[in-house]
């Protein structure tokens, strides 16, 4: 059975999450669904990363297999023909080796983060960007960002539910960028703890307004304690941008 590895993105914005659940709209059921009235079986597909309701994506990474050998190029254009209206696509597909998997081949992740600074609605970019009033200190915000760099307990930026075996996680980057007008929030790390992203662009942005300086960063990290968090970043703001493999994952050997 020939396994196939493909490139997503989405709107999240209609959807309760990446996951299948049993109410309400996901982006896995979206796909199971039309795959299945591409080929006529039912596919198990498993993704990279297990977005939440409302989080969008413009690299999600998937794996299935199918029964026989398609073209990687009609499997896509079936996917998307059958995924119509649903704010979703397939941008690349591909075969992979057997041992792939979306999920635990995976190296990196990288998120992005959009803040927009302005007293005005964001119309055009309504349930895409976290719009603040105020203007923040970008400058303060990267700053103060190296201090979470690294490996470190991330309890106080892990949601109550949380999955993960451990807390501790090693923060490979997390960057504050200024970009056309908005602030851009990057980080990369091999996983991430449920909600730990908006948990962290939460505390930059206190400290970008000047409610929480650097020590304060420090001393929520420190704390190993939820209630440290300051209030946790809106999920539209929230793109899982790319997912990193070694080059041995997948390449399809022939």
């Amino acid at each position: 059975m020939p396994r196939y590895c493909i490139t997503i993105e989405y709107d999240g914005t209609p959807f309760v999450g990446w996951q299948v659940q049993a109410d309400g709209e996901t982006v896995q059921g979206s796909l199971v669904r039309a795959i299945e009235a591409f080929c006529g079986v039912a596919v198990q597909v498993r993704g990279a990363g297990r977005t939440d309701a409302g989080v969008h994506a413009r690299g999600q990474v998937a794996h299935f297999d199918l029964s026989r050998d398609w073209d990687p190029f009609r499997v896509a254009e079936a996917v998307n023909f059958h995924l119509r209206p649903s704010p979703i696509a397939v941008i690349g597909c591909r075969v992979v080796p057997d041992a792939f998997d979306a999920r635990f081949s995976a190296i990196r992740r990288h998120y992005l983060y959009r803040i927009l600074p302005r007293r005005a609605p964001a119309v055009l970019e309504a349930n895409r960007v976290w719009r603040v009033s105020q203007a923040l200190d970008h400058t303060a915000m990267d700053e103060a960002a190296q201090v979470l760099v690294g490996q470190h307990d991330f309890t106080t930026f892990r949601a109550a539910g949380c999955q993960a075996k451990s807390p501790i996680k090693t923060l490979d980057r997390l960057a504050v960028i200024a970009r056309d007008g908005e602030i851009h929030v990057a980080a990369t790390a091999r996983s991430f703890l449920h909600n730990q992203v908006r948990s962290m662009v939460g505390c930059l942005k206190a400290v970008g307004e000047g409610k929480w300086t650097c020590s304060d960063l420090i001393a929520a990290r420190d704390a190993c304690d939820r209630s440290a968090c300051a209030a946790v970043a809106p999920a539209a703001g929230l793109y899982l941008t790319q997912v990193d493999y070694p080059d041995a994952a997948t390449e399809r050997v022939t």
